[in-house]
């Protein structure tokens, strides 16, 4: 692609239009089909049928395309956090266990995996590029979205811990421990497992983080 002639640094995969996204969509699946060499402008285009002007008008260089790639991808994993909603210890747990699916599924797809693989490989020779933009773009995103949610059970009562950071990558380690590195090195785990996995890892946190009230009401303990 040539210059940009617009930013995506500063957009939410929300502000993206479905017709963006089809895009997206189409071009995650080319590079997981045909590698690097195969994200194209030309190959983009011919692929989600639209025109390369509208390419650059959306996404810009393929720096921009990437990035909205990869934010796109890191929009798969949710929270379902609403403005003005009132968490209560069973929608908490509903949440977290709809973030931890969602985080398994997405990891374990074939986009994440050929992401990463990517990024890992250009590490050395390329100074990193796209593996910094998996964490910006991709990791933070999901970081931002699932510390808002167990920061928000804090100030609801529900959760109890002095450093956020430390809960929210004591939750992920919970939910993933090894098993990207392991699907990284060519492990497919069965997908029927992602949500027993995923209500034990839950379950494990709200054991080590949940407040008295909460672990009276979901688990019959008093305090």
């Amino acid at each position: 692609m040539g210059s940009a002639s617009v930013s995506v640094d500063n957009m939410e995969p929300s502000e993206f239009s479905p017709r963006q996204n089809a895009v997206l969509e189409q071009a995650l699946r080319l590079l997981v089909d045909g590698g690097e060499k195969a994200l194209t402008t030309s190959g983009v285009a011919r692929a989600a049928n639209c025109s390369k002007e509208s390419l650059y008008k959306w996404f810009g260089d393929r720096d921009g395309l990437l990035s909205a790639m990869i934010s796109y991808q890191a929009s798969k994993v949710r929270t379902h956090e609403r403005d003005g909603e009132r968490l209560t210890a069973a929608s908490l747990r509903d949440h977290l266990a709809l973030f931890a699916r969602d985080l398994l599924e997405v990891l374990a797809g074939d986009v994440s995996l050929a992401l990463n693989r990517l990024a890992i490989g250009q590490t050395s020779r390329e100074g990193g590029k796209l593996g910094n933009l998996l964490l910006q773009r991709g990791r933070g995103q999901i970081d931002r979205r699932a510390r808002a949610l167990i920061d928000a059970g804090r100030r609801a009562g529900l959760l109890r811990f002095d450093d956020g950071e430390e809960a929210y990558r004591t939750l992920y380690g919970l939910i993933v421990s090894d098993l990207h590195v392991r699907m990284l090195l060519g492990e497919r785990p069965a997908k029927k497992d992602f949500e027993p996995r995923a209500e034990k890892a839950v379950n494990a946190f709200i054991q080590l983080f949940g407040s008295d009230r909460v672990l009276a009401e979901m688990y019959g303990r008093a305090g």
